[in-house]
């Protein structure tokens, strides 16, 4: 496994429309992708412009147990959701974020070691407990390489985005 080492970046507002899905760990592979399909297919449908690579925002966090996840498309200009089409907004601030380079099946073992770097440099997150779990205001994973364009999995790149407190 590859990964950047962790920085800490200012990043503006993004607007974004996304689905999202209460999946178990054993779920997410199956069924979180797909839905980058039905959101390019509804912005291609509304003629909407793509303003950055797909993501997946981590809502709601309760390991081994059920999360919340959502598969979305950064766009140009902010929009109105529809039907199970969801508009929202990475919101404006400090991140840290690294770049995984390998298998997708190793982002949780990246995403390990970015929380231990935050750790180490007493960083904190906007995010809090409840009953179903950790929700957190921003946790992306940004999927920079296309399927289309690197079929080699283990050579996709992925940016760990998290909002700091």
């Amino acid at each position: 496994m590859q990964m950047t080492e962790p920085t800490i970046q200012e990043r503006q507002e993004q607007p974004y429309v996304a689905i999202s899905r209460r999946v178990s760990m054993d779920e997410l592979g199956s069924t979180i992708p797909p839905l980058l399909g039905d959101v390019f297919g509804w912005i291609a449908k509304q003629g909407i412009t793509q303003a950055g690579p797909p993501f997946f925002r981590y809502v709601v966090l309760n390991m081994p147990g059920d999360m919340v996840v959502a598969a979305g498309v950064p766009i140009a200009e902010p929009v109105a959701g529809e039907g199970e089409i969801e508009a929202g907004t990475v919101p404006a601030g400090r991140y840290v974020t690294a770049v995984h380079t390998g298998h997708p099946d190793e982002l949780e073992a990246a995403t390990g070691q970015l929380l231990a770097w935050a750790d180490a440099h007493d960083v904190t997150w906007p995010m809090h407990r409840e009953a179903d779990g950790e929700h957190w205001d921003a946790r992306y994973e940004f999927y920079l390489d296309s399927p289309d364009e690197q079929p080699d999995m283990t050579k996709w790149r992925t940016q760990l985005a998290f909002l700091t407190a």
